[in-house]
């Protein structure tokens, strides 16, 4: 399953207008790169903290995971809270799109780009698979509405600040913990909290048995004729080239009959240089989607580790770990947002109780079982393409993502699991206990690129 939780770790920005034809020749280059970077002032809502007066918490990061702690904790209204984003320039990310699912409203209805009822899947054979979850929809985000909708709420509260600046460090001090910043303008911002909530991403991988890499590209592409059905999302489409190892599939967002985003994705233990992504994505568009006249309007790219690594959820007594630093990105699928959401809710509820504690994005059972499909795809022992779709095929939607979010019972993944090639994965899970534990480096991204799905 594709990532879009935050929504996939990480994202690059957006490529010029191309008008291609059926035959993948490029007409014209219609507009310029664009940043999409999110504008502001250096300082938002609350008086500025001049670092004598502790606050009660600065949260580290202005990505999904940063603001949704800020938004929760901000309409407690009786913490006072700092949030330190990156200012305007290269350090700030472009834009990027989160996916999730969910029933009923949430706290990012106004901002969402398009929901969906109808999700489906393609086999390797051509053969589509159309589920729905009802009561849940698959829902997309992008960055720009939600910074602004959280930056507006933010600012309605007189404790709360956002502070445009790059930190530089995080540590403990007697009574909390220290953040120091550098300000747009070179100097030094030094801010204490008696909680340190950092959702930058790590440098360094946690020791880890298996590790793959979700990476993809996608274009937002503009069609001269309909093509799309802007009620069905394709999730997983295995009508692409598959590698020689790991897997590879297409997904689609429409946004409009003559509108989506069209993403090529690999599961695989390297990424692909960006010609090798513009010949995939080119590939699909013109032979399996058969898109015609279209022009991209722009693109984005992202890698995001699938991994057993243990996360830690605490840095110190009153520094913690959130968001995909916190071990929130379901390793399995790369989706973020929505743990990212119930670890907000969380914390802010042991705040208000007076507990200093991160609750475990996932649970145990979910992990382990995620090990387990790890390590089955990395060696070869579960065909990838036909391991998704069975699943699709045989599992209830509602029940199936459920299932991806950790929100079944222990019955309900056993009956699952027996949709699996149950042979390969036992003896992955018998021998997942022996295998040695390493470090590695954090995927490496271009200075524009930024967690996601």
């Amino acid at each position: 399953m594709n990532r879009r939780g935050e929504r996939r770790s990480r994202r690059t920005g957006t490529a010029g207008g191309r008008i291609r034809g059926p035959d993948g020749g490029t007409r014209a280059d219609t507009t310029n790169d664009q940043d999409r970077s999110t504008p502001g002032a250096q300082v938002r809502g609350g008086q500025d903290h001049d670092g004598t007066r502790p606050l009660d918490v600065i949260v580290v990061g202005g990505g999904a995971a940063g603001l949704s702690l800020a938004h929760r904790l901000a309409r407690r209204g009786d913490l006072t809270v700092t949030v330190v984003e990156p200012p305007d320039g290269p350090l700030r990310p472009p834009e990027r799109t989160w996916c999730y699912w969910a029933a009923g409203p949430d706290d990012f209805a106004g901002a969402l780009e398009a929901t969906w009822s109808r999700l489906r899947i393609h086999g390797r054979d051509g053969t589509g698979i159309t589920v729905d979850p009802a009561p849940l929809q698959y829902r997309m985000l992008r960055s720009a509405p939600f910074e602004r909708l959280v930056h507006s709420a933010l600012g309605r509260n007189p404790r709360t600040t956002l502070l445009r600046a790059t930190a530089e460090t995080v540590r403990e001090v007697p009574g909390g913990a220290e953040v120091r910043c550098t300000a747009p303008g070179g100097g030094t911002r030094i801010l204490r909290a008696a909680r340190v909530f950092d959702s930058r991403p790590p440098r360094v991988l946690p020791p880890a048995r298996t590790l793959l890499l979700q990476h993809f590209r996608g274009w937002f592409v503009r069609t001269a004729a309909d093509r799309f059905d802007p009620a069905v999302a394709d999730l997983m489409d295995f009508r692409v080239p598959q590698p020689r190892h790991g897997l590879a599939f297409g997904y689609v967002l429409p946004l409009a009959a003559d509108h989506a985003l069209v993403e090529y994705t690999e599961f695989s233990r390297t990424p692909l240089s960006r010609p090798e992504y513009e010949a995939a994505l080119e590939h699909y568009c013109r032979s399996v989607l058969r898109l015609g006249l279209y022009t991209v309007e722009a693109a984005e790219q992202g890698v995001i580790p699938m991994t057993d690594a243990r996360f830690p959820r605490r840095a110190g007594r009153a520094v913690f770990r959130i968001g995909t630093a916190g071990g929130a990105t379901r390793p399995s699928t790369g989706y973020t947002f929505a743990a990212v959401q119930r670890q907000s809710r969380a914390i802010a509820a042991a705040l208000a109780e007076g507990r200093d504690r991160v609750p475990p994005p996932h649970g145990r059972r979910a992990l382990a079982m995620d090990a387990v499909l790890l390590r089955a795809l990395d060696t070869g022992r579960i065909d990838g393409p036909d391991f998704f779709t069975r699943l699709f095929g045989r599992t209830p939607a509602e029940r199936l993502l459920r299932f991806l979010d950790g929100a079944t019972t222990p019955r309900e993944d056993l009956g699952i699991g027996l949709h699996t090639p149950v042979g390969p994965m036992l003896r992955t899970a018998l021998e997942l206990p022996f295998l040695p534990r390493r470090s590695r480096p954090a995927p490496s991204v271009t200075p524009r690129d930024e967690e996601s799905r």
